[in-house]
């Protein structure tokens, strides 16, 4: 396995400055930074990713968005609290981007300015793979956000529970995943190791930020069915505390881009079998509506830190 992962390793990331103001090499040497150069290769899907950049680029005139942030259900609320928006850009608006098909995700990409004046792009909902059962379709907003400059991705999602003393309501950090889609967003011999994908060093400034944080294995299911009771047995057997349709693919693909991962769910019910009610999206929507004013500062505090 090493032999592999040396002939192919992560994209390579651009470098920081000598007084480690992130900008890039190319940058502090008077060339304007461009897509090509935050997201380098030529993996299926990355064409469009730069493509995608260039458009946010044009039309916020900011050179690199230092962080991005993607926003699932229940998480919408932190667009607010995480800088200053400057720009605000419609998905269907931007190379390889669609409308989203989930209720309560929102139609934008915006351009925020944070406290120590670089640049966050929030996307205000995700592609999932049971739109479409196209992995490279999911991979394209973490990709563009490799091409659009950002060195970390923050994942967010709702999703079920498989602890009852876990109520709806309670975020809980992403320390590893299990990826039953039975898909990937990687072609070819891409060899990316996954090992500690979901970074220890942000998992350990959220600690700090709310030392009353778990944490916990995401087991992603291809949807858009709920998961049946048999199937939330196996993914307690096979070592997952939650379950839900997206995060894992998107993972993957960040990982494969070069980029630092951090994850955090937000329990919006428990998984089938666990709890006696049918399982319904209404059911998610309002779990996150209630939690939303708390996990929205929750996670604003911990960007700041990053």
């Amino acid at each position: 396995m090493s032999e592999h992962l040396s002939q192919n390793p992560p994209v390579p990331r651009p470098v920081d400055g000598p007084d480690g103001d992130h900008d890039s090499a190319a940058a502090l040497a008077g060339a304007a930074a461009s897509p090509t150069s935050f997201l380098a290769g030529d993996h299926p899907g990355f064409d469009e990713a730069r493509r995608a950049a260039a458009a946010i680029t044009r039309a916020t005139g900011v050179d690199r968005h230092r962080i991005a942030v993607v926003l699932g259900s229940g998480w919408g609320g932190a667009a607010e609290l995480i800088g200053q928006t400057e720009h605000t850009l419609g998905l269907a608006d931007v190379p390889g981007f669609h409308a989203p098909a989930v209720p309560g995700h929102n139609a934008s990409i915006r351009s925020v300015r944070l406290a120590d004046g670089s640049h966050a792009l929030v996307f205000g909902s995700r592609t999932h793979y049971y739109e479409s059962r196209d992995a490279q379709a999911v991979a394209h907003t973490v990709r563009t956000a490799a091409a659009a400059g950002a060195e970390t991705v923050v994942l967010t999602n709702g999703c079920g529970g498989l602890d009852p003393q876990i109520a709806p309501g309670t975020p809980v950090l992403v320390s590893d995943h299990l990826n039953l889609t039975g898909t990937t967003p990687l072609l070819g011999p891409s060899f990316v190791d996954m090992t500690d994908l979901y970074s220890p060093r942000i998992r350990a400034i959220a600690r700090e930020v709310d030392p009353t944080l778990t944490e916990g294995v995401y087991a992603q299911f291809a949807g858009p069915q709920y998961e049946t009771p048999a199937e939330v047995r196996m993914a307690g057997r096979l070592g997952a505390d939650l379950v839900g349709m997206s995060t894992a693919l998107d993972a993957i693909a960040a990982r494969h881009a070069g980029l630092e991962v951090f994850a955090v769910s937000l329990v919006t019910n428990l998984g089938a079998g666990i709890q006696s009610a049918p399982l319904s999206h209404h059911e998610v929507v309002a779990a996150g509506r209630d939690a939303s004013a708390r996990i929205s500062e929750l996670l604003a505090r911990i960007i700041a830190r990053l």
